[in-house]
């Protein structure tokens, strides 16, 4: 099949082979998707070829399908399939998604559908739901091998070869004890290059770099992305290995992360999507906009006070918008800066002041640069060398003040435990436009004898 076949393409493409019962066109259409695309496709699909899709793909195509739709697709699916099709499909999942799709279930519903799969995958899920929201313990999952610390490479390459199709990935293999205490990792290129009747303890590395099951997932996302793993051992208090977390499960975990910063920067606080009813939408924006709202009043009301400054000298009408937004501007970056920042370390006293520092000069020098720059203008093209000091000087200022405005704001809130990312963004914008705005007419105030 050509890739250039739009995707509108192949979704009549199954669709024709399934009006006909072509079962191996359907299977010839299926062999060049990925399971993601499966799953678009599947989900454009109308509800009256929906049954007989399913009908069509063997298990590991149903099990792929299952792990790339939400929650709610899934519980149909199963329903659909019976009893005999989501026991070999559950049985086929990985541990983690499985655990994610039972995670908002009824306690029944949960029992019913663990009694369908294998003992250990049970134990192995019902333990990882009872782990705490976003931490370690719930990303994990069982696909992987382990190898006692006794054997030999030959007992270990005949070990990967009887678990190589369950197992996720086989770029590492952990090394542990007879408590399955987890003792060392060794990989499988130095499997291959050893020789077989070495024994494993004697060539594998002693230094494990791993995560305790109630880190934050956010934490195991940054040891992963820092060593460049594949995946992560996690280990119970006592260094029983426990699972491992994947590198495309903390994808998923940065992506959601990331948008929930979007979200509350744009000050929604919960996530909005095409799906949302108006009302709940609304809702959910409207605490954080009413507070600005009478904060922006205050806005209005430093205009009105110098009213009679803006009539003796147009021209400052003007250049308040541009004061106004470049600060609001300069601020919002020096906020992504530090919410960044605090998503990827954790910041101490030092680097706080190193930070703030930094930030400072970055408003110094694009403070002056740009108060320079404006000074230029407002004297060519209004012939006022008063007018350019106080448009520039009012920009160097409010520059400097939003830089740093958007760096202290978030850090005082993260230091109160309060979620920077919820209100800097719409707080910072509202606070710099006040305070440029009394800079500004203060200044023109200040000098309104030399303007007019």
């Amino acid at each position: 099949m050509s890739t250039a076949i739009r995707e509108d393409e192949i979704t009549l493409a199954l669709i024709q082979s399934l009006q006909e019962g072509n079962s191996n066109e359907f299977q010839a259409i299926l062999s060049e998707l990925q399971p993601y695309d499966m799953g678009v496709h599947y989900r454009h699909l109308p509800e009256k070829h929906r049954n007989k899709f399913l009908l069509y793909l063997t298990i590991f195509q149903l099990t792929d399908l299952m792990q790339e739709l939400p929650k709610t697709e899934q519980a149909e699916i199963l329903q659909k399939l019976g009893v005999e099709k989501s026991k070999k499909v559950l049985d086929r999942m990985d541990n983690d998604d499985l655990a994610l799709f039972l995670d908002d279930l009824e306690p029944d519903r949960i029992n019913e559908l663990l009694s369908q799969i294998n003992q250990d995958d049970s134990k192995f899920v019902q333990r990882t739901i009872n782990y705490p929201p976003e931490t370690a313990g719930r990303l994990m999952n069982n696909r992987y091998v382990w190898i006692p610390r006794h054997y030999t490479i030959r007992d270990a390459i005949d070990k990967i070869k009887h678990f190589a199709e369950i197992a996720e990935y086989l770029n590492y293999l952990y090394v542990v004890d007879e408590d399955k205490k987890l003792r060392g990792v060794i990989s499988y290129k130095d499997l291959i290059l050893g020789n077989l009747e070495d024994k494993v303890e004697d060539i594998m590395y002693n230094r494990v770099v791993k995560a305790d099951v109630l880190m934050d997932q956010e934490d195991v996302a940054h040891i992963i992305s820092r060593y460049d793993f594949v995946t992560l051992p996690i280990v119970e208090h006592d260094n029983t290995l426990a699972g491992v977390v994947t590198v495309d499960d903390v994808i998923d975990v940065v992506m959601q992360e990331a948008n929930e910063d979007i979200e509350k920067l744009s000050a929604s606080g919960k996530s909005i999507d095409f799906n949302t009813p108006a009302w709940t939408a609304a809702y959910r924006r409207l605490p954080w906009l009413i507070l600005l709202l009478f904060i922006g009043l205050f806005s209005g009301s430093i205009i009105s006070r110098f009213e009679d400054t803006l009539q003796a000298v147009v021209a400052l009408t003007f250049f308040m918008p541009l004061i106004a937004g470049m600060t609001g501007n300069t601020g919002t970056q020096s906020l992504s800066v530090v919410v960044r920042g605090l998503a990827s370390q954790k910041l101490d006293f030092k680097q706080t002041v190193k930070l703030i520092i930094r930030e400072l000069w970055v408003g110094i020098i694009i403070g002056v640069i740009c108060s320079v720059l404006i000074l230029l203008i407002a004297y060519v093209w209004q012939g006022s060398f008063i007018l350019g000091i106080v448009v520039g000087g009012s920009l160097l200022m409010t520059l400097i003040i939003g830089t740093l405005a958007g760096t202290i704001i978030p850090l005082i809130l993260y230091r109160f435990n309060i979620d920077p990312a919820v209100a800097s963004g719409p707080l910072i914008t509202t606070i710099n436009d006040i305070l440029s705005l009394l800079i500004y007419f203060g200044m023109a105030t200040l000098f309104i004898s030399q303007l007019m």
